[in-house]
């Protein structure tokens, strides 16, 4: 099986943020959208990151789901 490449972006007036990851990494994305939000040097605020971390771990519920369908529909071809 491939691992999806996924893209979250936050767009704050004229900065953007792009954050790729793949489904194998999203603990490591959230803790990046932390580090990111405790950074005073950066318009990224703490909602920012709630915001952004939902729709990470909706992704992940989402991806998760659609691999144990898999798993039930094709046993013998998944891990």
């Amino acid at each position: 099986m491939q691992t999806a490449m996924n893209v979250l972006a936050l767009v704050k007036g004229s900065e953007r943020y792009v954050f790729l990851y793949d489904d194998k990494s999203p603990s490591a994305l959230l803790q990046t959208l932390g580090r990111y939000a405790a950074d005073k040097e950066l318009s990224f605020t703490w909602y920012d990151a709630a915001i952004l971390s939902q729709k990470v771990r909706r992704l992940s519920r989402q991806i998760e789901r659609e691999t144990d369908g898999l798993r039930e529909r094709f046993p013998e071809s998944t891990p």
